[in-house]
């Protein structure tokens, strides 16, 4: 038996996230690695947002997933000199997929050149 009580009886301190291991912890992953994982989970979450889930239109919000997708379009640009083409071609084919997925969901689709991340991108065809 554990000498560790459980979880519900530990003080409030003990439960507190440690700030000094986590520090330490990110201070241990590579940047590259940092942006990759924002940039899938930027991914991921217009996914959802532009219903191309298992849940389909349940989540579908086209004003977020335009959001995302343009923030996953201005951080695949300000990083594009930082991480390897190894790291940024297969986001950059995602993003120009949910580029295209968000022009294909807009009932009046947005001109070329006028679609969530083009500013970064150019104008995407499709």
């Amino acid at each position: 038996m554990s000498d560790t009580p459980p979880e519900s009886a530990q003080s409030p301190e003990s439960a507190a996230p440690d700030f000094d291991e986590m520090t330490r912890d990110i201070a241990e992953v590579p940047a590259v690695e940092v942006i990759v994982t924002v940039a899938v989970n930027l991914m991921s979450a217009a996914a959802v947002k532009l219903g191309l889930t298992e849940e389909g239109d349940k989540y579908k919000d086209l004003d977020e997933a335009r959001k995302l997708v343009t923030a996953l379009a201005g951080l695949l640009d300000a990083s594009a000199t930082e991480i390897s083409s190894f790291h940024a071609a297969p986001l950059r084919d995602g993003l120009k997929s949910l580029q295209l997925a968000f022009r294909e969901a807009s009932i009046v689709p947005d001109e070329p050149g006028q679609g969530p991340g083009e500013k970064y991108t150019g104008p995407i065809y499709g």
